[in-house]
């Protein structure tokens, strides 16, 4: 006998990317799939983190974090964006990007509220909207450059809109927004009770010499803001599921309502390890020139194929269109590729509410060099 429920989530099934794994592991595919690294992460950090456990750093930590790491994070904002973040009262560290991105939405939304985002979109946020029994509101951007249409952010707006949601770097399609972006957003919001959403977990992985964009670097922007961080992303380490939030004291104190009753507080010798770890910056500022260089080699690797490349200036991922030569739906081709051809990808059309299809597919380049080159020996059999 099953008990009946009604679900929250009636439309929602399984992620494309646990579908698109387990077809990977089933068939011996290489997985370009999902948005990890296949190489090591640092060993002085694996090595920070044992030390900690051996030091005794086992139990809980503050709520809010670890306040040295707090203090650790407060500073390197002041140092990349000259943001002045309160250590105390304005960063909380969350178990992982997408925790402190359900956090946020959960702390502020009420049924009825509308949530501007825009699509391809990460997977989570439309769901998460949806559990608070708010309204999403989703824009597609100007394909294929992934541009924002501003105009039509403007038109969608509403008596109801509380928040708007912007990612920079963009997953899935590695577009980046530019300042003249965050002039327009700081002016649209002006004088309105909008709030801004900022996924940033890509903030270190960006590319061709472009300046992240941060919400931290706008005051005005961040005055009404919740900016979302991921450890994970920038030091190799997707398994953690630690990072970080960061707002000011009114919306954070909500924020931290939320979370104390989901999560209480995360992993502690992780986060006396980073504390160390943090200290040393040239481990994210050449983050963007060592993953460029795999993103690169990709794109090399990957003109003996068919496809065509859509650029990609930060995140772990590059698109490419396959309009050239198939007419066929990007989630048939990407079952056939992962089971006839022996490499995984993401449709880009699971990005999209509606199932938009412009025969796109996400590539994640953020591996060996040797995985890059056995993916494309399949590819191109094509």
């Amino acid at each position: 006998m099953s008990i009946a429920i009604q679900s929250k989530l009636p439309h929602v099934g399984t992620t494309i990317f646990t579908v698109m794994s387990q077809l990977a592991n089933e068939y011996g595919a290489v997985n370009l799939g999902q948005g990890f690294p296949d190489f090591m992460m640092s060993a002085e950090l694996t090595g920070l983190v044992d030390k900690a456990m051996k030091d005794g750093f086992n139990q809980y930590t503050h709520m809010n974090g670890y306040p040295p790491l707090l203090s650790a994070l407060s500073l390197k904002a002041a140092n990349l964006y000259g943001a002045s973040v309160d250590a105390t009262s304005e960063i909380t560290v969350t178990p992982g990007g997408t925790y402190a991105i359900y956090t946020a939405l959960t702390t502020v939304l009420q049924p009825g509220d509308e949530v501007i985002l825009f699509e391809p979109a990460y997977d989570c946020y439309i769901p998460t909207i949806e559990l608070n029994k708010a309204i999403a509101v989703p824009i597609q951007l100007e394909y294929p450059n992934y541009a924002i249409p501003w105009d039509e952010v403007k038109a969608k707006i509403s008596p109801r809109t509380r928040m708007i949601m912007i990612n920079s770097p963009h997953n899935p399609t590695g577009a980046v927004m530019s300042a003249n972006d965050m002039q327009i957003l700081e002016g649209i919001v002006a004088g309105t009770d909008i709030l801004i959403l900022s996924d940033e977990v890509y903030e270190h992985l960006i590319f061709d010499g472009i300046e992240h964009q941060s919400i931290l670097k706008y005051p005005g922007l961040f005055e009404r803001s919740f900016v979302c961080f991921s450890f994970g992303k920038t030091y190799h380490c997707t398994g953690w599921k630690l990072g970080y939030c960061m707002a000011p004291a009114h919306l954070m104190k909500e924020f931290r309502k939320v979370h104390q009753f989901n999560c209480f507080c995360c992993n502690t010798p992780q986060q006396v390890a980073l504390t160390t770890y943090i200290q040393n910056a040239d481990a994210y500022l050449q983050l963007g020139i060592q993953i460029q260089a795999k993103r690169d080699y990709f794109r090399i690797l990957m003109r003996d194929t068919p496809f065509t490349c859509i650029p990609s200036h930060g995140s772990y991922f590059e698109c490419y269109s396959y309009a050239n030569f198939s007419q066929v739906s990007d989630k048939e081709l990407a079952t056939t590729l992962t089971k006839e051809f022996g490499v995984a990808t993401i449709p880009v059309s699971a990005f999209y509410q509606n199932g938009q299809d412009n025969k796109v597919l996400r590539f994640c380049f953020a591996k060996k060099e040797s995985t890059l080159e056995k993916a494309v020996e399949g590819l191109k059999q094509l």
